[in-house]
């Protein structure tokens, strides 16, 4: 599938990491979510009913990356896929969880990462 749209850099503030201060003092996420679906019945019919609403998509993916705590950023990014499905017309979903100021032993310019999954594999 061709068709993807792309939210790139929702902002969140959440407390997800290993280290207790990272718990507790929380720090900036950036996610990045790319949708698979077919947009041929949006694009014939002009029809915002028969697209994936991209606002409402990421109003559901930064609330829920803002809430419930992980050790682990894999385990954020397929729960924010697991958000991205509940808009049925999502065949598959990219998500990318950028953790800019993630505590390193060396200095580093970013890290992030990135889980890839169709509808049928969940």
């Amino acid at each position: 599938m061709a068709d993807v749209i792309r939210l790139v850099g929702i902002e969140v503030f959440a407390h997800h990491g290993v280290f207790p201060e990272e718990r507790r003092d929380g720090q900036n996420f950036l996610i990045d979510v790319e949708v698979e679906y077919d947009m041929t019945p949006a694009a014939r019919s002009d029809d915002v009913s028969d697209a994936i609403d991209y606002g409402a998509l990421a109003a559901a993916i930064a609330e829920n990356a803002s809430a419930n705590p992980v050790d682990l950023l894999e385990t954020l990014a397929l729960r924010l896929i697991h958000v991205v499905m509940t808009f049925e017309k999502a065949l598959a979903a990219t998500v990318t969880i950028h953790k800019p100021d993630a505590p390193m032993p060396v200095r580093v310019a970013g890290s992030s990462v990135s889980l890839r999954r169709e509808r049928a594999e969940l």
